[in-house]
């Protein structure tokens, strides 16, 4: 199949979107119009490129940028632009509600049943995770977790498989903003040692974490991917090390965890 003109489409949807009204804020359009313009294959951008992928003059473009900039919304390095994590306070609503963690629900319950631990699924927002759902089997930590709730990615099996879904300058920055804190003894808070681990999650393709955000607790953690490969969301199995050590978790969950996911990821593309 061959891969859309990202740049025509801009365009053309700007061309077939309603003309100004009543009812018709153009301001706004165009500013979401600026927010699609960055994607995969442009995350990074010029002011003369989003000029020129959303239809709107330079003038138009900065002010937009700029706006977005002051809110949050975009980081300017250099002649550079690219969207922030705050981004994702957009779409999070939405996410929390969207049909498919209903759906989701059903698989994770199966999989809390078959192993006896509790199950969740999280996405990244900036240096954390936040919970969009959970399946406990019975209290492991010391915190009440449940929808909305956040933990820190650097130190948690979700966060650093969707940290290590990162580009090196994204995950640099994040963080030399928020560097990592240690919860015990084990947590890794050195940044280069986080970042080789991040590099072994990112080619094996899961992530243990032992005892790093709280003693005796274990998790283990697969992606859950849209249909392109992004992994929109990890889902994991948490319980006590004392019952399941890692090695242990690692050896007996791991395959039913990704059938899991995997299982979780084709409900997105029947949806899509």
């Amino acid at each position: 199949m061959p891969v859309p003109d990202t740049d025509s489409e801009t365009l053309q949807a700007a061309a077939d979107a309603p003309r100004p009204g009543d009812s018709y804020v153009q301001s706004f359009a165009r500013g979401l119009a600026v927010i699609r313009s960055f994607d995969a294959r442009s995350p990074q951008q010029t002011l003369s490129e989003v000029a020129q992928r959303t239809g709107l003059t330079r003038a138009g473009a900065r002010r937009i940028l700029l706006t977005l900039e002051g809110l949050g919304y975009v980081r300017s390095q250099g002649r550079q632009f690219c969207l922030t994590p705050k981004i994702l306070d957009l779409g999070f609503a939405y996410l929390s509600s969207l049909p498919l963690w209903n759906l989701a629900e059903p698989v994770m319950e199966k999989l809390v049943e078959e192993l006896k631990e509790s199950c969740s699924a999280a996405v990244l927002d900036g240096a954390d995770i936040v919970y969009v759902l959970r399946v406990p089997t019975h209290k492991i930590m010391s915190i009440n977790l449940g929808i909305g709730s956040r933990l820190p990615a650097a130190c948690t099996s979700m966060g650093r498989t969707l940290l290590a879904e990162l580009d090196d300058a994204t995950v640099e920055a994040l963080l030399a903003r928020h560097p990592p804190v240690a919860h015990t003894d084990r947590t890794i808070t050195d940044p280069a040692a986080l970042r080789t681990e991040l590099a072994r999650v990112h080619r094996q393709g899961w992530c243990v974490v032992d005892q790093e955000l709280e003693e005796g607790l274990v998790s283990l953690s697969v992606p859950i991917r849209d249909r392109s490969g992004r992994a929109i969301a990890a889902m994991n199995v948490s319980g006590q090390a004392a019952r399941t050590p890692a090695g242990q978790m690692v050896a007996q969950f791991l395959p039913r965890l990704q059938q899991a996911a995997a299982q979780i990821s084709q409900m997105l593309l029947v949806r899509a």
